[in-house]
């Protein structure tokens, strides 16, 4: 059968044998729970099973790509025929699960912040091992004083940490894409800020950047009554902007705009 990539589900197979066999090496994963999100053709499943793992599951929202991967593997493997934003992935394991994902770019941030504002204090996964386009990867691991800087890294960098380990480029797909890729690998913090809720992270995030270019006495005003007494309690000069801010800045702020509103 004829696979053809879907544009509407933002389909690109990675059929470069060393860059697949890269990424699956970049952890043990025998005996261990395996994730893949978005299998596609199976390439990458092919290489995770030479590992042996103790058990893996595949979510493949293309029912046709589903009826292939049924056809080629079998054994240890769960099959599940959903959007990956609609599962609740806390619930798809009793065992901490290794993730891998070549996650369509169109939707690749949405999953993460969604994985992001809904981890508990018992994390669903081991490590995740994921793809996104260059430019996203970028904005993930950025720091603060750069263009790239903003709430993705914030969010991400609160409970995660994260290792760049390649870029890759467009002809390691069919079809290929317009853009560079990269591979990151997320992994949980033992030690983090402790907020009572991870969207007032987002919240206080999306107040500072949609304003990216004032100084951040205009979002303090809208946060806090006494904006100035609280910058002076967190040592903030409030004549900076927001990616003059670095993490720890921005999750001091989340913290005392929950203790002030209990």
């Amino acid at each position: 059968m004829k696979i053809i990539a879907k544009k509407s589900l933002g389909q690109n197979f990675l059929f470069d044998k060393n860059i697949i066999k890269m990424i699956v090496d970049c952890t043990k994963i025998e005996n261990k729970n395996i994730l893949e999100i978005g299998p596609g053709t199976g390439n990458l499943t092919k290489e995770i099973i030479k590992k042996k793992p103790k058990k893996i599951l595949l979510i493949e929202k293309d029912t046709n790509l589903l009826d292939l991967l049924k056809k080629q593997y079998s054994e240890n493997i769960i099959f599940i025929n959903k959007d990956v934003l609609k599962i609740n992935e806390n619930f798809l394991s009793k065992e901490k699960l290794v993730v891998f994902g070549n996650l369509p770019y169109n939707i690749s941030t949405e999953i993460l912040i969604k994985w992001i504002l809904n981890l508990g204090s018992k994390v669903w996964f081991e490590k995740l091992i994921l793809m996104f386009q260059k430019e996203v990867a970028d904005r993930i691991i950025s720091k603060f004083n750069t263009s790239t800087y903003g709430r993705l890294s914030i969010m991400c960098n609160w409970r995660l940490n994260i290792k760049k380990v390649i870029d890759i480029k467009p002809n390691s797909f069919r079809p290929k894409p317009r853009v560079d890729s990269s591979l990151l690998i997320f992994t949980p913090k033992e030690e983090f800020f402790k907020l009572n809720s991870p969207k007032t992270i987002e919240k206080i995030t999306r107040i500072f950047f949609n304003q990216k270019r004032k100084k951040i006495k205009k979002s303090f005003n809208l946060l806090f009554n006494n904006a100035d007494i609280v910058a002076e309690k967190l040592q903030i000069d409030l004549n900076l902007r927001p990616q003059n801010l670095n993490y720890k800045d921005y999750y001091l702020i989340a913290k005392e705009f929950e203790n002030l509103r209990n």
